[in-house]
């Protein structure tokens, strides 16, 4: 049951500027935001801290963390599912598309891959639906180019799932996110142990993968995009031609694209540039491909994610608005821009009628501290 409650005396995040004020809340919904200093009977001192929209995550790999925390090691559905969820109430996040991977190696050199998404997805939606998650939960699915069973997997969903994104993911070593080889053996051989030979035939089972199969799973990967009626992402965009390709698909939202000409090239394009806060708080990525912050300073960044750490939402944009001096237009980044750009279009932003979908918090020295979250009105953490 959801509770009517008002949050006075608080930094209210509107969408252009930040103000001193009280927001109620009635059956989940924002029903009042007035300006001032006052504490009314009943209501929640917030002394000062922020009021603001819930975080909005549409890519983040934090799931498949949860399902397979070490390698070779599978964890319980259900139940990593719930911790995953607990995990992103907790950092803020009030909204989540759990991206998903389809399309799979079979046989693959050095280390296994097995299907999950399927089974997965129906695991969440159960628990969607029977009210056991604390936080709204969607689906994203991250289309493997690069794979033998891509096809098969897509034609598992139906509008009945109610995907909402689909990404174009094409991790072929030698392009895109992994240009630098050097990058991507550092990575793999790591990660999976790999000797030299095995690292080599890794490589090469993967090139002719996607010279055999690659135009035909993304073409597919499109399909079912407009079949799910998902967004349409695109990822790792190096070169203005990958760009074009993009737009011609229909593609709207730029995952992570990896040098400047792409992102202006998708700014040129109408498609918003979307990268990670991991990224922004490191100062820059682990592929050695452009940054964040050379991004936003060039005005070309549109929208924050998690991607692999969910703390980072929070504490990218509060950074983000220390920067620029506005902490209104850098949360927007992780809620107001996100929403919209996938058709949420009743939340994201602290506005009379919206989803009380809400974080406040306050701040030790440079680090946001969350002190509580709601989600439909209902307090998750």
């Amino acid at each position: 049951m959801t509770q009517d409650i008002i949050l006075a005396n608080a930094k209210l995040v509107l969408p252009d500027e930040t103000l001193t004020g009280s927001l109620a809340i009635k059956d989940g919904i924002i029903t009042a935001i007035d300006q001032g200093a006052t504490v009314p009977k009943g209501a929640i001192n917030c002394a000062g801290d922020y009021v603001a929209p819930g975080l909005i995550e549409l890519h983040t790999d934090n799931l498949e963390r949860h399902i397979q925390p070490r390698p070779k090691v599978t964890w319980a559905r259900t139940a990593a599912i719930v911790a995953h969820d607990a995990e992103l109430a907790s950092t803020g996040i009030t909204t989540v598309f759990d991206a998903l991977r389809v399309g799979l190696i079979e046989q693959s050199v050095g280390h296994a891959q097995s299907r999950y998404a399927r089974k997965l997805a129906t695991d969440i939606l159960a628990l969607r639906d029977v009210g056991q998650l604390k936080i709204s939960h969607h689906l994203h699915l991250r289309s493997e180019i690069c794979s033998q069973t891509l096809k098969q997997e897509l034609a598992e969903f139906d509008v009945r799932d109610r995907i909402g994104i689909v990404s174009l993911m094409d991790h072929t070593p030698g392009q895109r996110q992994f240009t630098d080889l050097s990058k991507y053996e550092n990575l793999t051989r790591g990660k999976y142990g790999l000797q030299a030979g095995e690292f080599k035939a890794h490589v090469a089972l993967r090139v002719d993968l996607q010279a055999k199969l690659g135009a035909g799973n993304e073409a597919a990967a499109v399909v079912a995009a407009k079949r799910f009626g998902a967004t349409l992402a695109s990822h790792d965009d190096t070169t203005i031609q990958q760009v074009a390709t993009s737009r011609t698909h229909g593609v709207t939202l730029a995952e992570f694209p990896t040098t400047l000409a792409a992102a202006e090239a998708c700014r040129a394009a109408g498609i918003a540039v979307i990268m990670g806060a991991p990224n922004l708080v490191r100062g820059g990525s682990h592929s050695n491909n452009i940054s964040a912050l050379e991004l936003v300073q060039a005005g070309l960044l549109d929208i924050l994610w998690s991607d692999y750490v969910p703390p980072a939402m929070l504490l990218a944009a509060w950074q983000l608005g220390q920067l620029q001096g506005n902490i209104a237009t850098a949360l927007a980044t992780v809620t107001a821009k996100p929403a919209a750009a996938v058709g949420l279009l009743d939340r994201g932003v602290l506005e009379i009628g919206r989803r009380a979908d809400l974080i406040r918090f306050g701040h030790f020295e440079q680090t946001p501290t969350l002190r509580g979250v709601w989600v439909h009105g209902q307090r998750v953490s």
